[in-house]
């Protein structure tokens, strides 16, 4: 366990270290655009061109992709998400292009060929632009174009550019005090903050009303000496792996009926985080304990089951006369080890359990696979099996996906699932085409039929693995089949004087609800301080076992920019990814400015943090 556990450290210090360098390279290109990374992309031109100096070659369409017809301006964090999915084309990808014009592959291409293709074909280029190319003596020559040559000087030449931005960084040392972007710094211990992936809002997206949510924000402040005000806070936190406080275990209520249900969260490409989200029915009033756990799942011996530190945390909100109108109730705040909890009186009605984790350790890792891990072969007959390795990654997702946890699969519990891998639902119809090929009971699909499901479609596909793939990577594997980017959990409720009733409705991202939720109850239950000269802006900081919260509140009519320092912290890891960075409150809003966790919880950590107003 020891050394399962110093291999996590070591790939958790890589993984900062591969994401500091990412954001190093983004500034940088950013900066040779712009004059400061608060400043904003205000065009398609300008955001085309801020791609380029990071090494990419964006096509109009790929523009028209991030620039719609409602966009106003990105900010820093929006262009490092688009350089996280844009990844600049590779040698190889640029040779499979020409091979498929060079039919006979002889490595060259005439330059009439190319003078049709360029100028008629895709997004057509001018004569003058393809002249351009053409005219260069490097990898032309005898009226051809030699692909391979011209290859091996556009990736060269993206390269210089690439390092040309670094240097002039380095050196300009304006630039090298604007240490306030999507940057990993390194504190004095040694050890970085993680940057999450930033996030770009899907139009589906709850929005939180401008009076009560989470505003934008943008990556860096200008520099420190342009603050007018501050509020600084301190807190030192022993080792919390051990902690425990006041919550009182189901176990020591052992007659009262319970209700249990999973779920998960589940990391998205962009860094966003989703899960299921409840409906809890309470038919009278009742003393109730509610708790949440990451759930534990056999992994396989010598595998690492790296959501077992993940955070987790419940909100509990009144139903009243709309869904729209949900109340704060209280949250889970009391912990025992991994558990967190919550016991009170709750009136009879309609209740929804938010799930919740901080994200501070449920993120995009890059870890070294040494080798895919294989998911299907061929018997001495030719006939496809599943191995075995596959097979213990389904029963694991089998038991997370079985929400209800009675070992079968109804069409509600597999439509969560289909919807995670597929985006779509299975309908009655289908149901009952299931129930003829594969086993079920009671009209529920049993672990084996699961199993056989998988299987078909690995026969549908040839023994082809790429759609067991897209299914296993949806549900946070990698392809050494260990579960890295999600994070299962198990939500157990007991009631003293009623049954209580737990329902799943949706599987979605944290809503507006959600974010008002959390930032009230860090109102109610933390510690307020008035930043100084500004009695307008208040800082909010909260306590918990494992977690410090804090709540930025601009009472005033006009957005601020607070920036943000925790360069003082010591073995802590922040939501935010960063030591310093700036965030903007629109008028009479609050947002959460940073949820902070310990790095190591086998040892002390200290929060010191400076909120001051640019």
């Amino acid at each position: 366990q020891k050394a399962t556990g110093s291999e996590g450290s070591q790939a958790k210090k890589s993984q900062h270290a591969e994401e500091a360098i990412f954001y190093k390279n983004c500034r940088a290109a950013y900066l040779t655009v712009l004059k400061s990374s608060l400043e904003n992309i205000k065009s398609k031109e300008q955001l085309s061109l801020v791609l380029q100096q990071a090494g990419r070659n964006p096509s109009q369409k790929t523009v028209n992709k991030y620039w719609t017809s409602q966009t106003t301006a990105l900010n820093f964090d929006d262009f490092c998400t688009i350089l996280k999915k844009e990844k600049p084309a590779t040698k190889t990808d640029l040779l499979e292009a020409f091979g498929k014009i060079d039919t006979d592959n002889t490595g060259y291409i005439l330059h009439d060929e190319l003078y049709k293709i360029l100028t008629m074909r895709g997004e057509k280029m001018t004569r003058d632009e393809v002249s351009a190319i053409i005219k260069q003596t490097d990898f032309n020559c005898s009226g051809k174009l030699d692909y391979h040559k011209f290859c091996e000087s556009y990736v060269a030449t993206r390269e210089r550019c690439c390092e040309a931005a670094r240097e002039r960084l380095e050196v300009d040392g304006r630039w090298r005090q604007q240490q306030f972007g999507s940057q990993a710094e390194t504190s004095s211990e040694g050890t970085p903050l993680a940057k999450p992936s930033p996030r770009i809002s899907r139009k589906t997206d709850h929005k939180l009303p401008p009076t009560k949510g989470e505003s934008r924000t943008p990556s860096r402040p200008s520099s420190a000496q342009s603050c007018k005000a501050s509020v600084s806070s301190t807190l030192s936190m022993g080792p919390s792996s051990n902690r425990h406080t006041k919550l009182i275990e189901p176990d020591t209520m052992k007659e009262w009926p319970r209700a249990q249900s999973k779920g998960c969260f589940y990391l998205e490409e962009d860094g966003e985080i989703i899960s299921h989200k409840y409906k809890l029915y309470l038919p009278q009033r009742s003393a109730v304990c509610i708790t949440i756990k990451p759930l534990s799942i056999p992994q396989g011996e010598g595998k690492y089951c790296h959501w077992l530190s993940v955070d987790t945390a419940l909100y509990i909100l009144k139903e009243n006369e709309t869904q729209e109108n949900l109340q704060l109730v209280s949250f889970t705040e009391h912990q025992n080890k991994e558990m967190l909890g919550w016991k009170g009186e709750l009136g009879s009605g309609v209740y929804w359990l938010l799930p919740f984790t901080t994200g501070c350790r449920l993120k995009k890792v890059k870890t070294q696979i040494t080798g895919e891990a294989k998911l299907v072969s061929r018997d001495e007959d030719g006939e496809l099996a599943l191995t075995k390795e596959f097979r213990a990654a389904l029963l694991d997702i089998f038991e997370t996906i079985d929400l209800d946890g009675n070992g079968l699969l109804s069409l509600e519990e597999y439509n969560f699932f289909e919807l995670r891998t597929s985006g779509e639902k299975c309908d009655e119809e289908a149901w009952a085409v299931c129930k003829e090929n594969f086993d079920m009971k009671k009209n529920e699909l049993t672990r084996q039929g699961f199993m056989d499901l998988n299987l078909m479609e690995a026969n549908d596909r040839e023994g082809d693995p790429s759609d067991l793939w897209v299914t296993l990577l949806s549900l946070g594997y990698n392809k050494a089949l260990e579960m890295t980017e999600a994070c299962p959990f198990v939500i157990d409720i007991s009631a003293e004087k009623c049954k209580p009733k737990i329902k799943p409705i949706y599987l979605e991202a944290g809503s507006w609800q959600l974010n008002r939720a959390v930032c009230k109850s860090v109102v109610n239950k933390g510690e307020a301080k008035v930043m100084d000269n500004c009695e307008n802006i208040i800082i909010y900081t909260y306590k918990g076992g494992r977690r410090i919260t804090s709540v930025i509140e601009n009472k005033s009519e006009n957005k601020v920019i607070i920036h943000v320092n925790n360069e003082k912290s010591k073995n802590c890891l922040s939501s935010r990814g960063l030591l310093v960075f700036a965030v903007e409150v629109a008028p009479k809003s609050m947002m959460v400015s940073q949820h902070v966790m310990p790095l190591n919880e086998q040892e002390e950590w200290i929060y010191n943090c400076v909120h001051s107003l640019l």
